[in-house]
C-alpha cells in the first residue's frame, strides 16, 4: 500500500514538473462612442480606445491587464484629480467622459469645439526578459490645443510586475553619459556646449533621462513630452538609441 501511495505521488510530481507554462498572447480590442448605449440616439464626442489584451498564465496576465485598465481609466478621467475614478470598467470610463462631455456643454452652450478622445496601449516589444508597451493619450476638452502624451510601460513577463526605470540599467549613470552623447549628435550640440545651448529646458543645464524610456525590436526610445525640455510648440523630443548599441547597458533584452 506504502509503495502504491509512493508510486502515485511521484507520478504526480513528475506530471507537475512536466506542465508546460501557458503561453502568453496578446488580442487587440477597440472601442468606440459607436459601441456606447447613451450614443445611439444622440451624437457624441469622438472617442476611439485601443488596447491589448493579455492572455496566457491567469495570475500574470490579470496582474498587466489591470495595469492596463488603470491607465485607460485614469486618461479618460475628467473629475478633480485629487480623488481616482470611479469607473470600473473601460465602458464605463468612456461613459463617465461622454456624460462630462454633456454637463459642459449644458453649462456652457457656446463652448467652441467638441470634446476628442483617443487612447491606446500596444505592445511594442516582447522578449522573455521584457514587455514593452506604448500607452499614449490625446485629449481636447476645450481651450486653445488639447493635451497629449505618450509614456511606456516596462514589465517582466515571469510575475506582471513593472519594472522601475532604475532597475532597466546595470549602471544608470554609465547610460546617462552615453545617451547625453546621442542626444547631443542627434541635436547638433557640441560636446563642450551647454545643453541647452539650443534652446532645451534640462534643469539646471545638465542633461538627464526623460521619466518614460520605451523598447522597440530595433530601439531604446528616449521619449520628453510636451514641457518636459521644451516648449509646447517644439512637441515631444525623442531620441532613438540603436538596441544593439545600449544592450550593453541594459539588465534586460
Amino acid at each position: 500500500m506504502t509503495n502504491r501511495i509512493l508510486l502515485l505521488s511521484f507520478v504526480l510530481l513528475f506530471a507537475l514538473s512536466c506542465k508546460k507554462e501557458t503561453p502568453m498572447s496578446f488580442a487587440s480590442e477597440t472601442i468606440t462612442e459607436a459601441d456606447m448605449a447613451i450614443c445611439k440616439n444622440v451624437s457624441c464626442p469622438e472617442v476611439t480606445v485601443s488596447y491589448v489584451e493579455i492572455f496566457g498564465d491567469e495570475i500574470i496576465s490579470e496582474k498587466i491587464n489591470t495595469k492596463i485598465k488603470s491607465y485607460i481609466l485614469n486618461a479618460l478621467y475628467l473629475g478633480d484629480e485629487e480623488n481616482d475614478p470611479q469607473a470600473t470598467s473601460i465602458t464605463e470610463a468612456i461613459s463617465g467622459f461622454i456624460e462630462m462631455y454633456r454637463t459642459d456643454k449644458d453649462e456652457f452652450p457656446d463652448m467652441v469645439g467638441e470634446y476628442f478622445a483617443e487612447v491606446s496601449v500596444r505592445e511594442d516589444y516582447v522578449s522573455d526578459m521584457l514587455i514593452s508597451f506604448e500607452m499614449r493619450t490625446y485629449l481636447f476638452t476645450g481651450g486653445a490645443h488639447g493635451y497629449g502624451s505618450t509614456i511606456f510601460m516596462n514589465i517582466n513577463p515571469l510575475s506582471g510586475e513593472e519594472i522601475p526605470t532604475e532597475k532597466l540599467f546595470k549602471d544608470k549613470t554609465a547610460f546617462t553619459a552615453f545617451a547625453e552623447k546621442k542626444f547631443r549628435e542627434a541635436y547638433q550640440i557640441g560636446e563642450d556646449e551647454p545643453i541647452n545651448n539650443t534652446g532645451f529646458w534640462f534643469e539646471d543645464d545638465v542633461f538627464s533621462l526623460p521619466e518614460t524610456i520605451g523598447f522597440t525590436e530595433e530601439n531604446v526610445i528616449l521619449r520628453y513630452n510636451q514641457y518636459d525640455i521644451a516648449s509646447y510648440a517644439d512637441g515631444p523630443i525623442e531620441l532613438e538609441i540603436p538596441l544593439q548599441e545600449a544592450l550593453p547597458y541594459l539588465t534586460v533584452k
